[in-house]
């Protein structure tokens, strides 16, 4: 089954419960190179979601800081400065107790521009062994009341230290935390979050000088309506991306401790598609503990270092955006868009998009598959208007290359509600979706990605 979203399945029973849904439980376009013109640069704000994130030397100067301290620069961070103390963190996937001192960064409350029924929060940093770090989330509801601390993911690129990790069983029983979703438990009873602070701890082996450095942190909140169809949009002009093709299916059977090896892994390939398409590749010493007889090693690395011990998958959103911009010089957020236009025009502009969709198999010609739960990457739009994808849900490199027909793959991406191959209602991902984009685009790029709440 391509994907992996195990959770994303609980959270479509748990708000179609709650709102009383009955639920149980292809000719090529020319292809280019990285680059943009400015064509079709005014993409408009998207009115249901809303973007925030902290990534310039003002905003990390205008936390509240307890220990950690704003550096300047080409690509303003935080780092760890004077440690606030010592803690004990004993990790539930090893059982191993280790002191580390930390320090924190809490942002100012934001109020964005859309109450939301959602919040995913993202980051961007460098975690050298001996370091990670916590990112939490605290909101208010309309009513006033907020929410406790919920912690949105313990990470570090590596896994010597720690074991990258979400954590379960948080709510205070009007919103909850599903893997990487802060979710309000019931949306149609009009309770929304209007504002949010976010939290960043980061930890260091004691007595060294070791620091993490976070250079964006951020979150997105949306308010998408439910909605089994969407309208219906004009085509844009034809585009086609010059991005690496690799096959999640090739690796069926490797590193099964990765979430059951490569049959689950459409996340963490579809970003190394990207991550490659900017230029970016893990060296030699880091695929140096891949099985030397397996193709395409920086797949099986993108899949460990992505992979989540908690949700037991390589498909958490915010880790394989941080994934990502563990590579020099990315950035990389999670994000909703709001049409497939606004996808258009991030992709005339030279940026590819990694999207999350379900689907029946009828519901996609030709994918030859259905899903709970899929990445692939969008490259590229045809002349008429139809979707070029890199699916990663294919049996070779070289079958990658996909064109779906743009009626039916807008709807699928869009969705927030849908049929499941037994009638149930479950839930669509609404537009979710990594951007991923160099520290210093090109103007026509920065004009987009500024359109789009993303700088």
């Amino acid at each position: 089954m391509p994907g992996s979203a195990s959770r994303r399945t609980v959270l479509a029973a748990a708000l179609a419960a709650a709102a009383g849904t009955a639920a149980a439980g292809t000719a090529p376009a020319s292809a280019s190179a990285p680059g943009g013109t400015e064509e079709g640069a005014g993409l408009p704000a998207p009115g249901t979601v809303a973007n925030r994130f902290w990534s310039t030397y003002p905003d990390w100067r205008a936390g509240d800081a307890e220990g950690t301290r704003a550096v300047a620069g080409r690509r303003p961070g935080l780092v760890l400065d004077a440690p606030l103390g010592r803690t004990d963190y004993t990790d539930p996937h090893t059982g191993r107790t280790a002191a580390w001192e930390y320090a924190r960064w809490t942002s100012p409350a934001h109020t964005p521009s859309v109450p939301a029924t959602e919040v995913i929060a993202s980051w961007n940093a460098h975690t050298p062994a001996g370091t990670w770090l916590q990112v939490e989330l605290s909101g208010t509801y309309g009513d006033g009341t907020g929410t406790p601390w919920f912690v949105m993911g313990r990470w570090a690129s590596g896994d010597s230290d720690i074991k990258r990790t979400s954590v379960d069983d948080q709510t205070d029983g009007r919103s909850t935390v599903w893997t990487d979703t802060l979710a309000v438990d019931d949306p149609a009873s009009g309770l929304r979050l209007t504002s949010y602070r976010l939290r960043l701890t980061l930890y260091r082996r004691p007595g060294t000088s070791l620091t993490p450095t976070v250079w964006r942190l951020g979150a997105m909140a949306s308010d998408v309506p439910d909605r089994f169809t969407v309208p219906a949009s004009a085509p844009g002009p034809a585009r086609e991306l010059a991005v690496p093709r690799y096959s999640q299916n090739t690796h069926v059977g490797q590193y099964p401790e990765y979430d059951n090896g490569g049959e689950a892994w459409c996340s963490p390939t579809s970003s190394q598609m990207i991550v490659e398409y900017w230029g970016r590749t893990p060296s030699a010493a880091d695929l140096a503990w891949v099985n030397p007889d397996f193709a395409d090693p920086q797949v099986c690395h993108a899949a460990r270092h992505t992979y989540d011990h908690q949700y037991s998958g390589c498909g958490n959103w915010p880790f394989n955006a941080a994934y990502a911009a563990s590579y020099p010089d990315l950035n990389a957020v999670v994000t909703r868009l709001r049409s497939l236009t606004d996808l258009e025009t991030l992709v005339r502009a030279g940026i590819p998009v990694i999207t999350s969709q379900s689907f029946r198999k009828e519901e996609l010609t030709g994918a030859g598959y259905g899903t709970s739960g899929h990445l692939m990457t969008v490259i590229g739009f045809t002349p008429d208007g139809d979707v070029i994808a890199n699916d990663p849900a294919s049996p070779t490199n070289e079958a990658v290359r996909r064109v779906y027909r743009r009626r039916e793959w807008e709807n699928i991406w869009l969705r927030t509600k849908r049929y499941d191959a037994n009638g149930r209602v479950r839930s669509g991902t609404g537009g979710v979706c990594y951007v991923y984009w160099p520290v210093e685009p090109g103007p026509a790029q920065r004009l987009v990605l500024r359109s789009a709440g993303l700088l």
